[in-house]
């Protein structure tokens, strides 16, 4: 869709033949002049009309604020129709009176006169008019917002600003066509309906910016047309910021899913991380296996190498198969966060908070790792004495991490952070490690210092008491 223009001059008038031949009343030429195109974003182009008058009026914010003023739910991935368009207007100050008029199908002329000279009225006291009508004369044609500017009386054309197009200042338009694809479909038996909004300006409002409400609806728009073109249709979406939550099991379900999402990213941004992810990241939730392992594959052209789940930063999104439980979805979670807030933490600090949160809870207003299934397996790792010593473990480059097939680095990771939670230094350790990366790249010192304030100064010796604490522990 595009935007439209008018441009204001006196200058010849024009006499107007009607359907039936009568004479009408002559326009004047008038254009107002000066008016900045805006081109639309996708299916913005009502919102980038309103821009290009208000900053015209010398206003300053855009289509993107326009967009927030209508208080659409981003998830629904449009642009604003004329109802919302019209409480946005008037939410920036804008005072239109009446926008819909009812013509007659079958003799629509007489209302189009009295509508297209009320239009003029109004450009002749420098007010113009966004209209909705059908973007061309081709079948099946879309609706669209154009931002009238003027009328050529020499040439009875109707001067208007295009948004759907870089150049689309000031374009022209002959008053035959433009009354032909002005109007509309009505639900009024034998009426067809004629919308325009006149721009008349009442104690205009200055909102503060506000991109991000109109960033995920791009995103959204962006991401049905994904879907659709990968054989994905009738996916539910909802946002829940910095996520786009898709799943494929219908609204409510999602709508019960997507409390996890919002529980965990509220806790973990309160207790631990100061960054949020940078871009805006999916999270796709596959109710059951068959389902997971065709949406991974269709997503990114890769047959998924877990059962549960993970998150993939080139394709910028989480895949869970949801219906094994909403661990791993926590779990996920945490990555984006830390590759936001502590870029290159060591692996061990990163798979160990997110196996920690696998099986979490709230306590005090806090997210809390709890014992779990993990826990099992590092007991016996310790019986037999495979387990690394903390500086070995930390030390780990990712590569070698994640060579370890056994889960005894994701193990020995996550309960040593359980440790420093019990003891109440979780948060504070994360921070500090954060804080001293570039002269501590992995996270051992300080490890070391926040031992030393339990009164732990020698790691060695302290070995044999966390592996006690460990042994003492119980999962379920």
């Amino acid at each position: 869709m595009g935007r439209a223009r008018l441009a204001v001059a006196c200058a010849a008038c024009a006499w107007v033949s009607g359907a039936e031949g009568e004479p009408h009343h002559a326009l004047a030429t008038v254009v107002i002049p000066d008016v900045p195109h805006v081109t639309q974003e996708p299916d913005f182009c009502g919102e980038a009309c309103v821009a290009m008058w208000a900053n015209h009026l010398g206003k300053t914010y855009d289509q993107d604020d326009v967009f927030a003023a209508t208080g659409l739910d981003p998830a629904l991935g449009r642009g604003a129709y004329t109802p919302e368009l019209v409480r946005a207007v008037q939410a920036l100050g804008f005072r239109p009176p009446n926008v819909y008029t009812l013509v007659d199908e079958a003799h629509p002329q007489p209302a189009l006169d009295r509508e297209l000279a009320a239009l003029h009225a109004d450009l002749e006291r420098g007010v113009p008019s966004i209209v909705c009508m059908h973007y061309d004369d081709r079948p099946h044609t879309t609706e669209h917002f154009r931002l009238v500017l003027g009328y050529d009386g020499d040439r009875d054309e109707i001067v208007y600003q295009e948004p759907a197009e870089d150049d689309g200042a000031y374009r022209r338009m002959s008053r035959t066509l433009f009354e032909k694809l002005w109007q509309l479909p009505s639900s009024t038996a034998g009426k067809k309906v004629l919308v325009r909004i006149p721009l008349v300006s009442g104690k205009l409002a200055e909102p503060a910016h506000d991109a991000t409400r109109a960033q995920y609806t791009q995103h959204v728009m962006a991401l049905r047309e994904q879907l659709a073109a990968k054989g994905l249709r009738g996916m539910s979406v909802r946002i829940e910021p910095p996520f786009v939550v898709v799943g494929d099991a219908g609204d409510a379900t999602l709508a019960r899913d997507a409390r996890t999402v919002r529980w965990a990213a509220d806790h973990l941004e309160h207790d631990f991380f100061a960054a949020r992810p940078s871009q805006i990241l999916d999270i796709y939730l596959f109710h059951g296996d068959a389902s997971y392992r065709r949406g991974v594959k269709l997503l990114t052209s890769e047959a998924p190498d877990t059962p549960y789940g993970f998150y993939s930063p080139d394709a910028r999104g989480l895949f869970m198969n949801i219906s094994t439980g909403g661990g791993t979805l926590v779990h996920e979670i945490v990555h984006p966060y830390v590759e936001a807030d502590f870029p290159e933490a060591p692996a061990w600090l990163n798979e160990g908070l997110g196996s920690l949160f696998e099986q979490s809870a709230e306590q005090g207003g806090h997210i809390v790792g709890l014992t779990n299934w993990r826990l099992a397996g590092l007991q016996r790792a310790l019986a037999r004495g495979d387990v690394p010593s903390f500086r070995a473990l930390t030390a780990l480059d990712p590569h070698a991490f994640y060579a370890d097939d056994s889960g005894v680095h994701y193990a020995e990771s996550r309960y040593l952070l359980y440790y420093l939670q019990q003891k109440g230094e979780l948060r504070a350790f994360y921070r500090a490690a954060r804080a001293a990366r570039a002269k501590d790249p992995t996270g051992y010192a300080a490890l070391v210092a926040t031992l030393a304030k339990l009164g732990e100064h020698d790691t060695d010796a302290f070995r044999p008491k966390w592996e006690a604490f460990v042994n003492a522990l119980t999962f379920p």
